[in-house]
This record gives structure tokens, sequence and C-alpha cells, in this order.
């Protein structure tokens, strides 16, 4: 999985040239803070989707563990947007991450000590594969999210996904697609690395922001087409055996965007298959990227002049 260049601390540059020392700060001690976005093929062009509200939660992390990132937000997204030119790629996921470079090896970062930032852009499909159409069959894990006041949920650092990590390889040696995580009260949370919502009655119910969740984009954006659809959402506590009594049950995220899941803990969710308002909501949008669904919200920002190779 790579591409012929990336950005890497205020360049672009070949792929292979983009290196750190082995005694990174953040590989010893997970101090990084990423984004993951989408660029989608749209009969415009290449478009971001939601890039400046990915951009502003990226500064918004790294302002929690205090790096500084060193450059604005509009040139980091220029960047973003240079490096897609410069692979001239017609969609994409894009990874930004800003990271504490070799500073010694103490847990707090010495002063002066570097801070990288790096953005890379890949080919990806769908996060969970033919699960994203079919429905994904998941399982609760035994791992629990981390209770409030012990590791920030809302910022998105790279420490944060030792737990994702757990959870999806338990849920892999079950024979699972994905794995979803209670939170410290035996309430709901979310997958490993994404946002859940259920359908009961017509409503669509998440777990709030408060359940140790990472306050998604695409979660917000469903949100939003849900209102738009006349389609009621709560946002509520909510306890583990509503999953297995949905009607619907779907999980959100940038990687896998709406993908329908059709059981869970092997019992059947629904009719085992993608339901009315998972396929509503799942057309309302990818429409924004086939021109079904108007940019009401001003979402994409398009890529231009993708066919040549930035300096």
């Amino acid at each position: 999985m790579t591409t012929p260049f990336l950005w890497h601390n205020g360049r672009i540059k070949p792929w292979a040239d983009a290196t750190v020392h082995v005694s990174t700060h953040a590989l010893h001690y997970g101090s990084s803070v990423f984004e993951g976005e989408r660029v989608y093929a749209t009969p415009d062009g290449p478009a971001y989707f939601r890039l400046a509200d990915h951009t502003q939660r990226l500064f918004e992390s790294a302002r929690v563990y205090e790096i500084d990132i060193g450059y604005s937000e509009e040139q980091i997204n220029q960047a973003c947007l240079e490096v897609i030119r410069a692979n001239r790629m017609a969609s994409a996921y894009v990874r930004p991450i800003v990271f504490r470079g070799a500073g010694g090896l103490g847990v707090l970062p010495r002063d002066g000590a570097p801070v990288d930032v790096a953005i890379l852009a890949l080919e990806w499909g769908a996060y969970l594969g033919d699960a994203a159409e079919v429905g994904a069959d998941v399982c609760v894990s035994s791992w629990h999210r981390p209770a409030p006041n012990t590791i920030p949920s809302w910022a998105k650092a790279g420490g944060n996904y030792l737990s994702s990590q757990l959870i999806g390889l338990e849920a892999r040696r079950g024979g699972f697609d994905e794995g979803i995580a209670l939170g410290h009260n035996g309430l709901l949370s979310e997958g490993a690395g994404e946002n859940l919502f259920l359908v009961k009655r017509g409503k669509l119910l998440t777990p709030p922001s408060s359940a140790g969740i990472l306050s998604g984009i695409t979660r917000d954006t469903v949100i939003t087409l849900a209102g738009d659809l006349g389609i009621a959402v709560e946002e509520r506590d909510l306890p583990r055996e509503a999953l297995y009594t949905a009607d619907e049950v779907f999980m959100t995220g940038t990687a896998a965007e709406i993908t329908p899941v059709r059981s869970v803990d092997r019992k059947q969710v629904g009719e085992g298959k993608p339901g009315p308002i998972t396929r509503t909501l799942r057309e309302a949008f990818f429409g924004l990227f086939n021109g079904r669904t108007a940019d009401r919200y001003h979402w994409l920002t398009h890529v231009e002049n993708v066919e040549e190779i930035a300096a």
C-alpha cells in the first residue's frame, strides 16, 4: 500500500524518502495525532469530504497533547490537496499524521524536540470489505473503552488505538468482522474503529459523546442527513441488549463509511440484511459523491489540476 509521493515536513517527496529514527518519541510512547480522510471521485473530479473539519479536529487533538504542529490549518489543507495532485489520484484514503520525533527516551519530550508532520494518500476500498454491502458479523468485546479522565477519547491519538487493536484482534480470533466495545459503565460505546447506530421503531439511536467514543465526522454527517430526511435521532445511553433487539444496526467512520451489521454475537439483527433506514442513509451519503444528494453544507473540497505533478 504505497503511492509514488507523500507530503513530509513541508514538501512533496518520494514515498521511500520519508523516514524517521527508531528513537522517535511517538514510536515509544504513542505521542501522535492523526486523521483519516477520503477523497471521492465525483462528476466534477476528485473531492475531499469534510476536509476542513478533519483538519480542525487534527489541531484540536494536538492541542490536548500540547503538540505544536508548526503549520496553520490552511497550510495543512493545501498540503492535503497537493498530495492528491502529486499522485494524480481520482480517489484516495488520506492519512495526515503529526508526531513527536527523535528527542530523547523520556516519557516527557525534551524541550525543542522535533515534531514531524506527514500526509499519506493510498488507494483503499471498503474498510470491512464485502460486509459494507451485505452486512457485518460483529461481537461485543470483553475489552472496555477507557473511563473518563483517563485517556481523552475525543482526541484522535495514536495511543488510543491500542484499545482498538485488542478489540479487533479478539473479534478476528472469534471469526467476526469487527468488535464492539462497552464503556467503563457497561453500556454501549463504539466499534474498534467506528461509531455505532441502532434503529428501533423508526428512530435512530446512538451512544452519546460522553460514552468514551471519538465524536466521528461521519457520525455527525449521518445525524445531519437523518435530520434532513425526517428521521428522528436520539443520543442516549444504551445497554448491550439493545443490540439484540434493534431493528437495524450499522457502524460509521471515514474508513468504514456506513457499514450495516447483520448479526451481533451470532444473533441475527432484523432480517439479517441491511434495513430500510440503513439503505436510505447510505444512498444519501454516497449521493453526495455522485450528485444525487445536494452538497447543502459545502462538505466537498474539489482538487484542481490533478493531472499536474506538484513541484
